[in-house]
């Protein structure tokens, strides 16, 4: 085993660059302005054009998208917004931002991501938006409930943290219809070292985000500076996206096709090197169709001794995530989840990201299945 991968297989997940990144970053430092500039504007423009989409609107972190999304969707005070457990917190802190209440439903253990059918049994008269998790960076496609969501006026607002990059059909995520959020955090399939991006679904929609993003100020920076006064129209925050943010992401949208291309065979790997073996189940993430975000696993074992037996050994591995309907902060909108409760005693997350060579991925491999091996012979 080489030192390289020893230091690689030690993080579940590392940050990627490919070198354009720094000179970018250098060009907006010496320009004098930080804030959202015609840099920010461009790196709209170059996202709405990978995904062929009108328009995107960026934003200050993922989070702030879900938070400004839900606003914009007109989500609040009364509403009840059904989402998986099975998510980060932010997906739920976001939720309570804007004084709606969170109805946790299951996940297909298969995927981890949320089906009409957990959706449809979770409808009440007070449900106005589903916010589906893409788990891993598969497409979440909900067929069989959008004649309910037609009728009852239900938004379905995409957390696509995990998504960047990933199909769903034949069009990009982002690009079917719904509302969409992305993350562009350090460790995304894209990122701006931090950032977001929300994909509205008519103009109307992308002005209002954009109001909401910039303290409900009518006019652009750019006018502002050239004039005596403004206009605050509406509520708004302080979320918008830096230009600083925006010259990595411009950068890393150039070399996407690397992540795309690394991702899918870093995934593949894994699948290949646990195939068949007992005890350990990879979570299906429709490698053919994804940019996979991570690559988690079912132990069916005692995951957390071999969760520490791999800790021990410099494996990055981690928990993607801990339910949240069972988080001290969220006990008011408690209910029993079964199935969710018994995957978050199985699931592990592998170290996944683009330093990692195929060797590396191997190695992780082997000491997966030593390590469950161990841990079923002691019992």
């Amino acid at each position: 085993m080489t030192t390289t991968m020893v230091a690689g297989t030690a993080n579940n997940a590392r940050p990627f660059l490919y070198g354009p990144e720094e000179a970018a970053l250098t060009d907006v430092l010496r320009s004098g302005h930080y804030g959202h500039t015609d840099v920010t504007d461009q790196f709209e423009a170059d996202v709405a054009a990978f995904l062929g989409v009108p328009d995107t609107v960026a934003i200050a972190s993922g989070t702030s998208a879900l938070h400004v999304a839900l606003l914009a969707a007109g989500v609040g005070p009364g509403n009840e917004v059904i989402v998986p457990s099975l998510t980060f917190c932010a997906t739920i802190q976001a939720i309570l931002a804007v004084g709606a209440r969170p109805r946790f439903v299951e996940v297909d253990p298969r995927t981890l991501c949320v089906g009409s059918g957990e959706v449809l049994d979770a409808v009440t008269p007070d449900t106005r938006a589903v916010l589906p998790v893409l788990y891993g960076g598969r497409a979440v496609d909900l067929p069989e409930a959008q004649p309910v969501f037609a009728e009852q006026g239900i938004t379905v607002i995409e957390d696509a943290a995990h998504a960047f990059g990933s199909y769903a059909g034949e069009r990009r995520v982002g690009a079917t219809g719904a509302l969409t959020c992305f993350s562009f955090g350090p460790i995304k399939n894209l990122t701006c070292g931090q950032g977001g991006m929300i994909v509205p679904r008519n103009a109307l929609e992308a002005e209002a985000c954009r109001k909401l993003c910039g303290l409900g100020i009518v006019e652009s920076a750019a006018w502002r500076a050239e004039a005596t006064g403004y206009t605050v129209e509406s509520f708004g925050l302080r979320v918008q996206m830096s230009s600083l943010n925006a010259a990595i992401g411009c950068a890393q949208l150039g070399r996407f096709p690397e992540a795309e291309a690394k991702r899918k065979a870093l995934w593949r790997t894994y699948a290949i090197a646990l195939q068949g073996v007992e005890g350990v189940t990879v979570v299906d993430v429709d490698v053919d169709r994804s940019v996979p975000h991570l690559c988690a696993v079912l132990v069916h074992a005692d995951r957390d001794q071999v969760f520490r037996k791999l800790r021990d050994r410099s494996v990055g591995v981690g928990t993607h995530y801990p339910p949240n309907h069972l988080q001290p902060a969220f006990t008011p909108w408690h209910r029993s989840l079964p199935v969710t409760e018994r995957l978050s005693r199985q699931i592990m997350t592998l170290p996944f990201h683009q330093h990692l060579a195929e060797g590396d991925v191997e190695h992780v491999a082997s000491e997966v299945v030593k390590a469950v091996t161990e841990t079923e012979a002691v019992g």
